[in-house]
Order: C-alpha cells, then sequence, then structure tokens
C-alpha cells in the first residue's frame, strides 16, 4: 500500500493498543508478532521488506509505556535462551492491578465514568477489535475483560490533529499565526518538538526555522489550516519538552496581576481558586498569568466585577476590550 493511503492511528491508541494485547498473553509476544498484529503497527509492517523504521518506533513505544508505570517485561523463549531475536514482551496482569484493598464509592465511580467519557468513545474501535481477534489467532487468550475504551485527545482547536500527527512523522509544518496586536497574521514555518498543555489551554512548542529559535505558539492564535510538508527533521529529546514546561512555570511564577474583584461575586469565586492566587493585607487579590492578553479577556468578561490595579499594560488591555464591547453594542 503507498505511504500516502496508509490509515494514521494517533499515537495514543497505538500505545494502547499495545498495552491490551501485551495483558492478554501469558507468554508474551514476539517482536514480529506485536508489529504484524497489533493497531498502529500492522498498517505499516512489511512481511517481505525494511521494518526498520517500524522496530524503532516500537522501541520508543517502549519506553513510552514504561515512563507511563506500565510494568512491561521482556523474557527470553521457553527452549531458546540468549537468541535476543525471540525475546518476548508481556505485562504481568497482577502486577498492573489495582491493589486488593482499593475500592471505589458510587461518587468515584462516576467520576472516572466522566473521565472515560474524554475517552471520546464508549467501547474499543473496529480496528482494534480486529486487532485483538488477529491476537487470538496467534493462540493469545485473554482470561478476563479489558477496559473497552478508545484513548483519543480531543481538543476544541482544529490545528490540534495535524500537529499531533506531525509531531508523530517528525515533519516540518506550516501555518499562519496571530499575535496580540497585530493586524496581520503572519506565515510560520516549525518544526514541532511538543504539543503542552499548560494552564487548560494548548500550546505547540517549536523549533521556528525563520527565527532559528524556540518559540510556543497558542493553537486558538492558528488561524489557517496546519500546512503538514514533506520535509523530516530529527526528533527532539524529552528534555526539550520538560525545558519547554519549565520555562512556562517560570513565567507563571514571575508574573502577577493586583486586582480588585467585587465581595461574593463570580469573578471573585473564579479568580480567587485560581493557582497561586492569594489577598494581599489590604483585600487585593493577587492572580499569576502566562500570557496578558489571555487573561486580560478573561478580567473583560467579567465587566464592572473587577478592576485592575497593576500592571498598567494589562489594566490598558482590559479597558480597552470594555470600550470595543461598548461600542459595538451602542
Amino acid at each position: 500500500m503507498p505511504a500516502a493511503a496508509i490509515p494514521r492511528v494517533p499515537v495514543e491508541e497505538r500505545l494502547f493498543s499495545l498495552v491490551l494485547a501485551l495483558l492478554a498473553t501469558e507468554t508474551g509476544l514476539t517482536k514480529t508478532e506485536i508489529l504484524s498484529t497489533v493497531q498502529g503497527y500492522r498498517q505499516r509492517y512489511s512481511r517481505a521488506g525494511d521494518n526498520a523504521n517500524l522496530e524503532r518506533q516500537f522501541e520508543r513505544d517502549k519506553d513510552d509505556i514504561r515512563e507511563l508505570g506500565v510494568p512491561l517485561e521482556t523474557v527470553e523463549s521457553p527452549g531458546d535462551a540468549g537468541n535476543n531475536q525471540n525475546l518476548r514482551y508481556r505485562i504481568p496482569k497482577g502486577a498492573y492491578d489495582l491493589p486488593a484493598d482499593i475500592t471505589f464509592s458510587a461518587e468515584e465511580t462516576a467520576l472516572l465514568g466522566l473521565a472515560a467519557m474524554v475517552w471520546r468513545e464508549g467501547s474499543i474501535s473496529s480496528e482494534s477489535r480486529r486487532a485483538l481477534l488477529k491476537l487470538r489467532s496467534l493462540g493469545v487468550q485473554a482470561a478476563e475483560p479489558v477496559l473497552a475504551y478508545l484513548p483519543r485527545v480531543r481538543s476544541r482547536d482544529a490545528a490540534f490533529e495535524p500537529l499531533r500527527s506531525a509531531l508523530d512523522r517528525h515533519v516540518v509544518v506550516q501555518f499562519d499565526y496571530l499575535k496580540p496586536g497585530q493586524r496581520d497574521a503572519r506565515r510560520r514555518t516549525v518544526e514541532p518538538i511538543a504539543l503542552i498543555q499548560h494552564r487548560g489551554r494548548w500550546l505547540l512548542h517549536a523549533h521556528d526555522r525563520d527565527a532559528e529559535g524556540t518559540r510556543n505558539f497558542l493553537l486558538r492564535r492558528i488561524v489557517s489550516p496546519v500546512t503538514v510538508t514533506t520535509k523530516g527533521y530529527t526528533a527532539y529529546p524529552p528534555e526539550a519538552t520538560e525545558r519547554a514546561r519549565h520555562e512556562l512555570e517560570e513565567i507563571w511564577a514571575a508574573r502577577t496581576a493586583e486586582l480588585r474583584v467585587e465581595p461574593g461575586s463570580d469573578a471573585e469565586t473564579r479568580l480567587s481558586k485560581r493557582r497561586d492566587s492569594r489577598r494581599t493585607d489590604d483585600g487585593a487579590l493577587i492572580v499569576h498569568y502566562t500570557d496578558a492578553e489571555l487573561l486580560a479577556d478573561e478580567l473583560a468578561a467579567h465587566g464592572p466585577e473587577v478592576l485592575v490595579v497593576s500592571p498598567p499594560e494589562l489594566r490598558d488591555s482590559v479597558r480597552a476590550r470594555l470600550l470595543r464591547t461598548a461600542e459595538d453594542h451602542g
């Protein structure tokens, strides 16, 4: 099948399918059995061709699920000790079960159910079912039913899916990005490093080829369809993502705004519950933020319930929004 015609499987669905397969076997699966049958690998597996890239993907996936706390084991095939080509992989079910003394109340179970809805579907996809059937044809049987949820991150930002695809494939993307205060968007050509959720909003951390440096792009400010090119780049190490998260946390810690909020108002309830918010001795509310324009949007939505004391540029941004709203509504 031509590469362009191969269906794309989201990375989290591939990892989930891998965990399902390794939980379902007692004796373990060889690398060849995994690559040829598990959803996310089998679509690109060639029985007669070169599977080196797919094998490298599997090696990365093993590291990823181990980092998630999944106890992945490597065992030697019976009667073939010392042959690394026939190593088998499994997840010991007992090691992955919840402790017997952990139970959930009705309320906790309801919350878990709500969390499961984030996964978008109530059962494993047809592709995942087909993968399990193929595994059973190898003699692999699951003694107990497994969690029947398809993990799929949902985002209201249209840019999310193509950016995630580009990250998985390590290819350059292009998009139009509109910075606050500018009238025209600027075309960006970037190498995606990571998609980061920070304070409830998705950002793309990427290397900007034109600026020759790393930048953070708020997905909601991408104003054009994302163009996924065929130009590849070398994958960035995990440390790059952690460094970006650390820098965002440093910005959050350094930037504060002093507010006066109406007692008992919706603004007081919401803003006082923001992370790291605190009261001063004279009753002012100190809130942290990363992006002044986003905070201005939030504060302006509260109307007269909030007065910005400082910084002056934030006060001016909120005032400009309120004036524009008044003008728009006559």
